[in-house]
């Protein structure tokens, strides 16, 4: 494994920066695969420094892992990269797949096809998502099939993590509906994260069908109403005050992070892994939750 804090790992780590060649690349030589997981946090203002850092954490070690992958005598069969399901434009009316899911409006297209009065900020994330997987196709590994992860937001008990996020406001009483509550969620839980890689190392073939498209995601996105309504159920919150649009603008200004976390419509399915048979473990948001708690609070 890499990591820029390799001391805080409890298995074998290797330190690298995300941008430059270390010692680590003999590793690579060795490895029958590579999973690129590395990027900063969405979960902030979209201010200049903070857009840079988001554009390079995740190019620049792309690029860089492209060029050492082809110029390496022994290179992996298999490069996961990740990518987001947000690159999918804000969709009301049908699930977004492999197949047939329609991309966001680049910011020089903005208008036309996401709604006119969209902010800006929400173009700004579909950039990202359109350099990220270009930069991922930019160097030819002939002898290295490349899979793209498009990945909805990753539900696990961590601390910090989007789970304990939304089960903190929920404790407060704040977890009622978000705006008008009729936006797609997205989500997957830890667990099926995890398995559905491993089948991938395993069966790297089948994305083969999808031009190495996976989308890592829960087969039943549902409305934010709903989301939240189940995550109080779960923690046993009788009460969820709801916010209005704008009251999330000032929420969120407020928290330093983006409201288009919450108020954009992700409506993304994993057909690709459905048609190949893959069973979730945890395919609906109520047993995740259930789950998750538990796990909240091992006690």
């Amino acid at each position: 494994m890499l990591s820029r804090t390799p001391s805080s790992q409890p298995w074998k780590t290797l330190a690298w920066d995300g941008l430059t060649p270390g010692p680590w690349v003999e590793e690579l030589h060795r490895s029958d695969a590579v999973i690129n997981l590395s990027g900063r946090s969405v979960n902030c203002r979209y201010n200049a420094e903070n857009r840079r850092e988001i554009f390079d954490s995740r190019i620049k070690p792309t690029l860089l892992l492209g060029e050492l992958i082809a110029a390496s005598p022994t290179p992996p069969r298999i490069w996961m990269n990740a990518s987001t399901s947000t690159f999918y434009r804000n969709a009301y009316d049908r699930p977004q797949d492999e197949f047939t899911g329609e991309l966001g409006d680049l910011p020089s297209e903005r208008g036309t096809r996401e709604p006119a009065d969209q902010p800006e900020t929400w173009s700004f994330s579909i950039d990202v998502a359109h350099q990220w997987e270009a930069a991922f196709a930019a160097i030819p590994t002939p002898q290295t099939r490349k899979i793209r992860l498009r990945s909805s937001m990753v539900m696990s008990p961590d601390a910090g993590g989007v789970f304990s996020v939304l089960s903190r406001l929920v404790r407060l009483g704040l977890g009622g509906s978000v705006g008008s509550g009729k936006q797609y969620v997205s989500w997957i839980h830890d667990i099926d994260f995890c398995r559905i890689t491993d089948l991938l190392l395993e069966h790297p073939e089948l994305a083969d069908a999808t031009n190495g498209i996976v989308n890592m995601t829960a087969p039943n996105p549902l409305p934010n109403r709903e989301f939240m309504q189940i995550l109080r159920q779960g923690w046993g919150a009788r009460i969820g005050l709801p916010a209005t649009k704008w009251m999330v603008e000032i929420g969120t200004f407020l928290m330093r992070t983006e409201s288009e976390l919450v108020l954009k419509s992700r409506r993304a399915v994993p057909t690709l892994l459905l048609n190949e048979g893959y069973d979730f473990v945890y395919p609906t948001w109520s047993s995740a939750v259930t789950n998750l708690v538990r796990r909240s609070n091992p006690k």
